[in-house]
């Protein structure tokens, strides 16, 4: 069994739920990025989400974009984060799982990714535009590695898409809550209950709802349902409203904090 399988298997004998926390690698630099990392997990996030920054992030919203760009203009690349997870690796078990789009896939080299992926020490994959009846080879190389490989659902899936998805992600499946990009939102929408249930009803796997959650209240309404929440946009936000200022790490950490506490 893979870390992420691991952890949700842990979690659920202890009858709880994961906060995945994802934040963009390398904003606003990479040794904030490796600090915030150990932040995360202090504050009791149980997986980790690294954003692979990429010039044209299309299922993102503007602060994840921001995000991305800040990272680029250090000039960070994919080399850069699986050199900073083989760091982070020295002093944390934390899952990590690289949230990146299909072009730096390709052009680092899929073998190439995977190998080097699993080596430093990173738990999955998620490429948002890749859907899996094009990344059979992704799948295939990860399979043999140990690399969760993770595909997305959303509002509009049908039942056939969702057992294709179900078939073909390990670690979990993550279910886009809305139909749009990442960001916070005020409200969750109604159906995100009866779309679990169907998810769940074509796998063995966990199903974690990301988009949109940006609350305590709305982690802990979600986490009645799924058995992960993934919050994003609301954690990126804290990040860029305290650049540069010393209290960042704190910041962040008691937000992730008020999200794990609001799931319990």
């Amino acid at each position: 069994m893979s870390r992420i399988g691991k952890k949700f298997a842990e979690l659920k004998d202890k009858g709880g739920k994961a906060l995945i926390s994802y934040i963009m690698a390398g904003d606003p630099s990479l040794e904030d990025t490796e600090r915030l990392i150990i932040e995360l997990e202090k504050a009791g996030a149980d997986l980790i989400e690294l954003g692979i920054p990429f010039s044209d992030p299309l299922a993102d919203g503007p602060t994840i974009q921001k995000a991305a760009a800040r990272a680029l203009e250090q000039g960070v690349s994919l080399r850069d984060v699986i050199d900073l997870v083989k760091r982070v690796r020295k002093v944390s078990k934390v899952p990590i799982i690289f949230m990146s789009y299909y072009n730096p896939v390709f052009k680092y080299g899929e073998e190439k990714l995977v190998t080097d992926a699993v080596k430093a020490g990173v738990d999955g994959v998620i490429v948002p535009d890749l859907p899996p009846e094009e990344a059979g080879s992704l799948t295939a190389l990860a399979r043999e590695k140990g690399l969760d490989t993770i595909f997305l659902l959303a509002p509009t899936s049908d039942e056939e898409r969702i057992k294709t998805v179900c078939s073909s992600s390990t670690g979990f499946i993550y279910y886009v809550s809305l139909t749009g990009v990442t960001g916070a939102r005020e409200g969750l929408s109604k159906d995100i209950k009866g779309m679990v249930k169907k998810i769940k009803a074509h796998t063995k796997n966990p199903v974690a709802v990301g988009f949109g959650i940006s609350t305590p209240e709305q982690a802990r309404e979600i986490s009645s349902w799924a058995d992960g929440v993934i919050v994003g946009s609301a954690i990126v936000k804290v990040i860029e409203e305290n650049i540069g200022k010393k209290a960042m790490d704190k910041k962040v950490h008691d937000f992730v904090k008020s999200l794990k506490d609001g799931m319990r």
